[in-house]
C-alpha cells in the first residue's frame, strides 16, 4: 500500500489512466471487428470506408503508446488483406 503524500497521489492517477486506457483500447478493438464483420459479410465498398475510419484510430492508440507501433502496423495490414481479398 502506498505510504507517502505522493505515492498515494500516483495510485489514484493510475486508476484514472487505467480505465481511460481500457476505453480506448476497446474502441480500437471495436473499429477492428467492424472491418472483420463488413469483410466476413463480403461488403466490400462498405469495408473499405470502415477501414479508412479505422486506420488514424489505430496510429493514434499506437502514437500514445498504447499499443507497440508494430502490432498497429500488424492490425492494419491483416484488415486491408482481408479487404484486398473480396471479389468487387
Amino acid at each position: 500500500m502506498a505510504n507517502t503524500k505522493q505515492s498515494k497521489k500516483r495510485a489514484r492517477q493510475s486508476v484514472v489512466h487505467r480505465e481511460h486506457n481500457a476505453a480506448l483500447r476497446s474502441m480500437v478493438r471495436s473499429y477492428i471487428k467492424k472491418v472483420v464483420k463488413l469483410t466476413a459479410e463480403g461488403k466490400k465498398t462498405e469495408a473499405e470506408v470502415a477501414y479508412r475510419e479505422a486506420v488514424p484510430v489505430i496510429d493514434r492508440i499506437a502514437d500514445k503508446g498504447l499499443i507497440h507501433h508494430h502490432k498497429a502496423a500488424r492490425h492494419k495490414s491483416r484488415l486491408n488483406e482481408r479487404i484486398r481479398a473480396l471479389k468487387a
